[in-house]
């Protein structure tokens, strides 16, 4: 490749990785403040819990299937409303976080909900028998006992996010996808195609160890 277009690709890689880890990182966020609740409501208002309600559990679990069930790229189009309303503008970086953000959150959801039914129930009536209360047994046996599997949870979430993100240039979200399509694919060059998915598969790969460490330092099983 020339030097301009080599230039050229640097400045448009290194915009687009920005872009990619403002909307991956915002919607990260939203995913562990709104996900983590949402999947301990659902696992405490299950048979057999200290908050058990069958209509509450039956609700939680209805709306984060509803979100999963909607393919992303439909889920972009159904929220540009929403987006609109709360970013001002239906294109960009920030846009694109809206509709990622509520995949996130749905996604994460669920893992959550599934790292607390890996805990020993065992423990949990143990903590009761002792006199604990609800929220006590949430804070220092739940989340204790889960935390190394709801790391990995924002690892898989995370990584999924990369390839949502990737979708997001759909609606003029840009990030690394969006590069890769612009010039990989309408411009026929493969070089570019080639680098951007060198750099994607890099981002996986650095994010699944940095997970995989954290959640070894915190297990204490």
């Amino acid at each position: 490749m020339q030097a301009s277009i080599v230039t050229e690709l640097v400045s448009n890689l290194t915009k687009a990785m920005g872009e990619t880890f403002e909307m991956v990182g915002i919607s990260l966020f939203a995913a562990i403040i709104l996900g983590v609740p949402l999947g301990l409501f659902i696992y405490i208002t299950s048979q057999g819990l200290f908050f058990e309600s069958k209509t509450l559990n039956f609700v939680g679990g209805i709306l984060v299937n509803v979100i999963r069930s909607v393919p992303f790229v439909i889920l972009l189009v159904l929220l540009l409303p929403l987006t609109k309303l709360i970013t001002g503008t239906t294109i960009g970086a920030k846009a694109a976080s809206v509709p990622l953000s509520v995949a996130a959150v749905a996604f994460y959801a669920r893992l959550v909900e599934a790292s607390f039914r890996e805990v020993d129930r065992g423990v949990i009536e143990a903590a009761i028998a002792i006199g604990a209360k609800p929220f006590m047994i949430i804070r220092h046996v739940l989340l204790t006992e889960a935390l190394p599997s709801l790391i990995n949870g924002v690892t898989v979430t995370a990584i999924s996010l990369i390839g949502y993100s990737a979708m997001a240039g759909i609606v003029g979200g840009g990030g690394i996808g969006d590069l890769a399509i612009r010039f990989g694919y309408y411009r026929y060059e493969t070089d570019v195609m080639l680098v951007t998915v060198v750099v994607l598969v890099v981002l996986v790969q650095v994010l699944q160890f940095l997970g995989d460490h954290f959640s070894k330092i915190v297990d204490k099983r």
